[in-house]
């Protein structure tokens, strides 16, 4: 579990559940005793009525809960943080034990100071051959992975770091204290699953209400206070669920989360695509080659042979300002979040496609502008025995359960 930083943060976390279920507690008391039960079906006898409303709100109340709880789940034991890398794991160990020993300020016990590493340039840095056993990577302008100072890591493509939580996040979304945390790859279906039956649900309590107090008042009965909170309480959540679904929505067709659509119009990506061995640069692109060479002279071990059959060759090129490279059409991109069938879609149980992804040619599945990228830089094509070269990453240490081996 990766908690967030500040304790104010934390509270809200768990004091916000509790509020949920106060609303949702309330709605049930009005739509089940007071509108279905006390009104349509005794004061008014609509049986038909009664009962149409009970079965819509309880299969949404259901839908409502099991994604809930699904998301929350989620964020609290699979968050999608990628590993840190082992110096920002002996400084935060430090942290904890000046901590403990009450060395810091009041300020800093609960915010911690931020530490930050400039990249590794270790030729052997561990995790680099995460990177170059695939085709293709999002790089710097130098050819390596982009590097985060805060963890001391190289970061996974569509990587973010979260300031709440201190770590760099798959695909991260947003940070949502009503789900219990941040939203990412591994819970961005269920948290789209958890808004929209939210929205289905206030909607039901909003129309059961809006009956019962227009016949009410039609009929000169007075009108009921719990009635009136129970309307204006799913209105405000009816509202706010329902433009959060909209723009996951928009998110899932387009394939970027809303970090990526924030700078998506100016964003241009870097990428490294791996060409034949011993391909040189040219005007269009440069080329670097991994393994690393290791540095030579005076307070340095010599480079050991390298096996040529060992190398691979990148080149290094750029998008145009607002392409994305892992647009795989609307319906694709649909799929690889909320899944392959409608059931997929409906019941929050399977993980999320792009939340599985295993590939040796890219971290998350690519798209057409992959292929036109090679084509609009005349890319060479790698021969059929380069293509079918396959470089097992090494296994390094798990922090906070993540496998640093595991693909995206």
């Amino acid at each position: 579990m990766v908690a967030a930083k500040t304790a104010s943060t934390r509270w809200l976390v768990r004091i916000i559940p509790l509020i949920l279920a106060g609303c949702a507690g309330l709605a049930t008391y009005v739509v089940v005793k007071r509108v279905c039960l006390d009104y349509f079906l005794q004061t008014q006898q609509k049986n038909g009525v009664a009962a149409a409303f009970l079965t819509l709100y309880f299969v949404f109340l259901l839908c409502m809960l099991l994604s809930y709880f699904r998301v929350f789940l989620e964020i609290q034991h699979n968050p999608g943080v990628t590993p840190l890398g082992e110096r920002a794991v002996v400084q935060r160990e430090r942290d904890k034990e000046r901590k403990r020993q009450g060395r810091k300020a009041e300020s800093d016990l609960e915010a911690g100071e931020r530490y930050e590493a400039g990249a590794d340039n270790n030729p052997d840095s561990p995790g680099l051959e995460r990177f170059y056993s695939k085709n293709v990577f999002v790089c710097s302008a130098d050819g390596r992975p982009r590097w985060c100072s805060s963890c001391c890591t190289w970061k996974v493509d569509r990587a973010h770091h979260c300031s709440e939580l201190d770590r760099c996040v798959k695909k991260m979304d947003h940070y949502c204290p009503w789900v219990g945390g941040v939203v990412g790859e591994t819970s961005f279906k269920f948290f789209m699953q958890f808004t929209g039956y939210t929205a289905l649900y206030c909607i039901v309590v909003i129309v059961a209400t809006v009956i019962c107090l227009k016949s009410k008042l039609d009929s000169g009965q007075g009108v009921d206070g719990l009635v009136i909170a129970a309307l204006a309480i799913s209105a405000f959540f009816g509202l706010f669920t329902f433009t959060m679904t909209a723009t996951s929505i928009r998110y899932a067709i387009v394939n970027l989360t809303n970090v990526d659509y924030l700078k998506s119009k100016d964003m241009v990506h870097q990428l490294a695509i791996r060409v034949p061995r011993g391909t040189q640069g040219t005007p269009k692109y440069s080329v670097i080659t991994y393994p690393l060479p290791k540095r030579s002279g005076p307070g340095h071990e010599e480079d050991p042979p390298r096996d040529q059959l060992a190398t691979r060759t990148f080149a290094i090129v750029k998008t145009e300002m607002g392409e994305n490279p892992w647009d795989l059409g609307p319906y694709r991109n649909w799929q690889s979040i909320m899944g392959n069938s409608p059931v997929d879609w409906l019941l929050p149980i399977k993980p999320s496609p792009c939340a599985v992804y295993e590939n040796n040619e890219s971290f998350y599945e690519m798209g057409p502008l992959y292929e036109q990228l090679r084509e609009r830089f005349g890319l060479p094509e790698l021969s059929s025995s380069e293509k079918g070269e396959v470089i097992e990453p090494k296994q390094h240490r798990h922090v906070n359960g993540t496998d640093s081996t595991r693909g995206s």
